[in-house]
């Protein structure tokens, strides 16, 4: 839409609603504001503003408020020209096809709609709503109070549940924000309202526009969140300082350069429960061994367990290679690029699943691990339960309400990283680095110690052992354990239940076939599983000939193959070091 007869001017004050005094050409004006809502942030003493001549110069009012500049951009505040501007918008043939009618002012109950339109059978009212109020890019509405809004709303439901189409349509006059939300400081029953019309099926739009001083016309879809106030609601605000922080702060690690889906999906499971530092040469070890997707679906058990040999749970890595040979079967070899597809495949979480797809995808989904579950927990305040699904499911919820479609990956790594370096989970978090500070509630409550919640599981089961590392000089006997269960699959020194005496050793031996020379005590070790530990206590001993007495069907090797072809798990690290010396 255009306008003519536009005239700059300087705005001087409001001395109501209607109308406003103008300095044009060095001579005070009194103008017309068709906008009888607030704009109080816009209409401020100096302010440029545009204005048009009216066509009757006879009015009493000659001139009419139309835009005014804020900052880089021009807002317009011609309140009659929204409706206008859908109602064109519509017959260029947007939103719908086919349309038939439009139908300008539409009573249906005790409302009157802006527009009513039939396209390809469809019934269809919009109520069209202009927006002005702007703050760090963020749009609401209303900018005061309003019951006739409430009550549109309201009547958009009943229409819906009779079978019509129906629409709100908000018009930002404006450029360049990040999106729209309802002023839940000024009318938050407006919000209330907003919020149950959407979930009832009355869909919520909002466009912004490119505006100039003699033109406005709608541009582009604006992001539009609606969003139940709870405890857990993350605030918008955050989103550009995080991507901002992280891109300025982010460490150089190995799998954020060229980060396609497959080394996503190797580095993040890998960090599971690893620190970073550690997981480094293994990343690059198995991308060098393993570079492709195909590669990791026929890889041989022993070389695949000898590759991940260290970081433990070693069912993440089996799971690995099933997904893979999934990929191969059902996507011939191409990673899924779809949130849906890439959590279907084998071992994959919600979490993974989210990495993959912002990281390499540019989708728009969470990525919650324990570092941003703690993070969002100190922002938000929160005394949830994180170690509660439901929780972690509303968290994730949260966030994708907030994240900004042009830069997932490094809003989900931004918030991470944050998490790993300056909202550290022990000791004093970092409070002074933190790009969002004043917006945490646990900092401003004195709660960060507190937070995040977090339930205790059930105590670890205290599992002794002894361990034999049985040598003859040249070679030491090693036993592969069974296929399922606990380290399944992997190599080990031979042991056994309960803490043995040196006697109690020798005797089993002797026991097992084996005629000890010589016998060494290698010292107590333990290792933490998630729901066990092992307090062990180690033996070596010099048998003679231990390839042809023993009984247990033992597998001699000599000690530097540990190294090259037999993967060990770490939970026998302390004694593997002892042979590896020798």
């Amino acid at each position: 839409m255009n306008y003519s007869r536009i005239r700059q001017g300087t705005f001087k004050e409001r001395p109501n609603r209607f109308i406003a005094y103008v300095d044009i050409a060095g001579k005070q004006e009194t103008v017309h504001v068709k906008n009888t809502g607030r704009c109080a942030e816009l209409l401020l003493p100096g302010a440029v503003v545009y204005v048009q001549e009216a066509d009757n110069p006879l009015r009493k009012t000659r001139w009419d408020m139309i835009a005014v500049e804020k900052g880089s951009r021009i807002v317009n505040i011609d309140s009659q020209v929204p409706n206008k501007l859908v109602k064109e918008w519509l017959e260029e043939g947007n939103l719908f096809e086919n349309i038939t009618r439009i139908q300008p002012e539409y009573t249906y109950g005790k409302s009157r709609f802006d527009l009513y339109v039939e396209a390809e059978g469809k019934k269809i009212f919009i109520e069209v709503k202009g927006v002005t109020l702007e703050e760090n890019g963020v749009v609401r509405f209303p900018d005061a109070p309003s019951e006739r809004a409430v009550k549109h709303v309201e009547e958009l439901k009943s229409a819906v549940r009779e079978g019509y189409e129906a629409y709100v349509f908000f018009v930002v006059q404006m450029r360049g924000v990040k999106y729209f939300t309802p002023n839940m400081d000024t009318h938050p029953a407006f919000g209330e309202a907003l919020l149950s019309a959407a979930k009832s099926g009355v869909h919520v739009l909002a466009y912004d526009c490119e505006v100039e001083k003699a033109s406005i016309h709608i541009a582009k879809p604006v992001k539009v969140v609606l969003e139940e106030q709870s405890e857990l609601s993350v605030p918008h605000q955050i989103a550009e300082p995080i991507v901002s922080w992280f891109r300025e702060h982010k460490r150089e690690l190995p799998w954020r350069k060229n980060p396609d889906a497959y080394r996503v999906w190797v580095s993040e499971i890998m960090l599971q429960q690893t620190r970073v530092e550690a997981v480094k040469p293994y990343y690059e070890r198995f991308l060098k061994e393993l570079p492709t997707v195909k590669d990791l679906a026929k890889a041989k058990e022993d070389k695949l367990l000898k590759l991940w040999e260290g970081l433990g749970y070693y069912n993440r890595v089996r799971n690995m290679q099933k997904a893979a040979q999934q990929i191969v079967i059902d996507y011939q070899g191409n990673f899924p690029d779809t949130y849906e597809e890439i959590l279907s495949l084998k071992g994959i979480g919600s979490y993974t699943a989210g990495a993959i797809s912002a990281f390499a995808y540019g989708i728009p989904k969470a990525a919650v691990d324990g570092n941003v579950l703690r993070v969002v927990s100190r922002l938000t305040g929160s005394r949830e339960d994180i170690m509660k699904q439901s929780v972690r499911k509303k968290i994730e919820e949260a966030l994708e309400r907030i994240i900004p479609p042009n830069a997932p990956g490094d809003f989900n790594q931004g918030l991470i990283e944050l998490g790993a370096i300056v909202c550290v989970p022990n000791g004093e978090p970092k409070c002074g680095e933190c790009p969002v500070a004043g917006f945490c509630e646990a900092r401003k409550q004195g709660s960060i110690a507190m937070l995040p919640v977090r339930s205790k599981g059930k105590a670890r089961k205290i599992e002794e052992r002894t361990v034999f590392v049985f040598r003859d000089g040249k070679q030491l006997a090693i036993q592969k354990r069974p296929s399922r269960g606990l380290l399944a699959g992997l190599y080990e020194f031979p042991s056994e239940l309960g803490r043995m005496s040196l006697e109690e050793a020798l005797a089993y031996s002797k026991k097992i076939g084996l005629m000890p020379v010589r016998v060494k005590e290698l010292g107590e070790s333990k290792h933490i599983f998630s729901h066990i530990e092992w307090h062990m206590t180690g033996y070596e001993i010099l048998v003679d000939e231990l390839e042809k007495t023993n009984k247990k069907g033992f597998l001699f090797i000599r000690p530097e193959e540990i190294e090259k072809e037999y993967p060990i798990p770490s939970a026998y690290g302390y004694y593997a070091d002892i042979v590896l010396r020798k």
